[in-house]
């Protein structure tokens, strides 16, 4: 009886033991995606001006190591002159004061497949019954293992 209970440490020793194996064949994704709004198509940029009632394309190139999972774009009024850390550009911005009817867009889009490098093109109408002002607009793209990266840039809205 102690023969057995002895061999049946030693193989559980050795599965053990064979379980952790010094090499690491699993390939981990340790690098988050970009996100760039800096090429000629890219948009909005920086201090853009954009009027009421009219329809943009909003563009932006990610990349990832991997594959890419999804990305989003958010849209959203500064009459409170918050910034975001990861900011482009800083615009001189209109006088404080309090959001009436702002334009609130938040939207998050799947990508498909194993893709690399995608680009973004999403037709967003500005509503013509919205504020007037300081407005943000941030993209946001994630891959596949959930690294994360975030740009934004300030734009204004007018007549």
């Amino acid at each position: 009886m102690k023969t057995n209970l002895n061999y049946f440490y030693l193989l559980l020793f050795t599965l053990f033991i064979s379980a952790c194996s010094g090499s690491d064949s699993i390939d981990k994704d340790v690098e988050k995606p970009t996100i760039s709004i800096n090429y000629n198509e890219g948009f909005p940029k920086g201090c853009t001006q954009l009027k009421r009632g009219e329809t943009y394309s909003f563009r932006a190139k990610v990349t990832d190591n991997k594959a890419l999972a999804s990305y989003s774009i958010d849209i959203h009024h500064n009459f409170d002159h918050h910034t975001h850390d990861d900011q482009i550009a800083e615009c001189s911005l209109e006088p404080l004061k309090q959001a009436g009817s702002p334009l609130i867009y938040v939207e998050n889009f799947e990508i498909e497949g194993e893709q690399t490098n995608y680009e973004i093109n999403v037709s967003i109408k500005i509503p013509e019954d919205i504020d007037t002002g300081d407005y943000h607009c941030a993209y946001s793209v994630t891959d596949q293992t959930g690294w994360q990266s975030r740009t934004s840039v300030d734009i204004k809205i007018g007549e």
